[in-house]
């Protein structure tokens, strides 16, 4: 699923030293009394900050966080070092891991305004979420074809479809597939070491499905739904089955599928209100009497208004047993992935759901 990380150059220096990095220049030695790294490379371009305590130990170093470029020189201060704790930096140029998108972190307005056609009652009060590190982010739903290779089953209802979202997969198959995934590519060298992949936490989901709109939809309000079909397999247009992931078209930031094909599972419990006023990376609440998790997204037998980027359901995580054969038609369940950096990097997985 991911390429091989290509280093940049780079120049591992004392405690009290940060490394340069460069694209295609030769690299220069910079001395600070500060922890931090200078970076220098092509705007845009994503590196990963990483440390180590020992440099004879080759294979110490962690990642801390991902840095995108907004201008050819950047300066990152590490401020999560302890005191009187050494520690050498370094940083890796990124090379786009395969289907994934960088989504850098930002603040953004998370749920509907009570004026908005269809909200629910559970998507307020609206509230103003700050994510401070940005991930990676599938491009696409996981298809079948990726779940089969890694999980050597194939749970869904649609099973011939291979390029299709994988489906019927319950919140613990979702979050085992990312916990093996994980293992496989740490043991190839495809992440870097500290990285893994999850679910995007419910915040992290509509962030990334926004992609910096604040309308109904990735693509504008459509009142009436009339381009919704561009964008989305749902219920007018889908045939009551999933179809091959990428087909419509992408939401501002390049991810497809975020409106409708299968809803998508996030890490969160469910409550059914937002916490309102300004939170910080939120995870959630801690848990739900009845197990419910958070899904996001509409699907291929739902209608519009489930397709709307605030629009929220839920499930139990763990199916009840014989529950995939008495409800076939729970098939729309599947999830997408991020990458992320533990404490801090990560990649997330958009699994889908029920």
């Amino acid at each position: 699923m991911l390429n091989k990380i290509k280093k940049s150059w780079a120049v591992i220096v004392s405690a009290a030293v940060t490394i340069s990095a460069f694209g295609q220049t030769p690299p220069t030695l910079d001395l600070h009394l500060f922890a931090g790294v200078n970076i220098s490379g092509t705007t845009g371009s994503v590196f990963a900050i990483q440390c180590t305590s020992d440099l004879t130990q080759s294979n110490s170093w962690r990642s801390l966080a991902w840095v995108q470029l907004t201008a050819t020189n950047h300066l990152w201060v590490d401020t999560s070092a302890p005191v009187g704790e050494r520690r050498f930096y370094r940083a890796v140029e990124q090379t786009a891991p395969t289907n994934m998108v960088y989504i850098p972190p930002n603040s953004f307005l998370m749920g509907s305004p009570t004026n908005e056609i269809n909200r629910s009652t559970d998507e307020g009060p609206q509230t103003t979420v700050i994510l401070t590190r940005g991930f990676w982010i599938g491009k696409y739903e996981v298809t079948q074809r990726e779940y089969l290779a890694v999980m050597n089953n194939n749970p869904s209802f649609f099973p011939t479809n291979l390029d299709g979202p994988v489906s019927s997969v319950s919140w613990s198959d979702a979050t085992n597939y990312c916990a093996k995934l994980t293992q496989q590519e740490l043991a190839a060298g495809r992440i870097p070491a500290g990285a893994a992949y999850r679910l995007p936490t419910e915040a992290e989901w509509e962030y990334a499905a926004r992609a910096g709109t604040s309308t109904r939809f990735s693509y504008g309000d459509d009142p009436s739904a009339s381009s919704l079909t561009n964008y989305a397999w749902y219920a007018p247009n889908a045939s009551l089955s999933v179809h091959p992931v990428g087909q419509k078209l992408p939401n501002p930031w390049g991810l497809y599928d975020t409106e409708g094909n299968v809803w998508e599972w996030c890490s969160d419990w469910y409550a059914d209100t937002l916490p309102g006023g300004i939170q910080v990376d939120p995870q959630g609440p801690p848990s739900n009497p009845i197990g419910f998790k958070v899904m996001r997204g509409g699907a291929y037998d739902y209608f519009d208004s489930d397709c709307r980027s605030a629009r929220r359901l839920f499930f139990r995580g763990a199916f009840p047993h014989g529950y995939r054969s008495r409800f076939p038609r729970g098939a729309g369940g599947g999830f997408a992935v991020m990458i992320h950096l533990k404490s801090p990097a990560e990649i997330f997985c958009r699994i889908t759901a029920i």
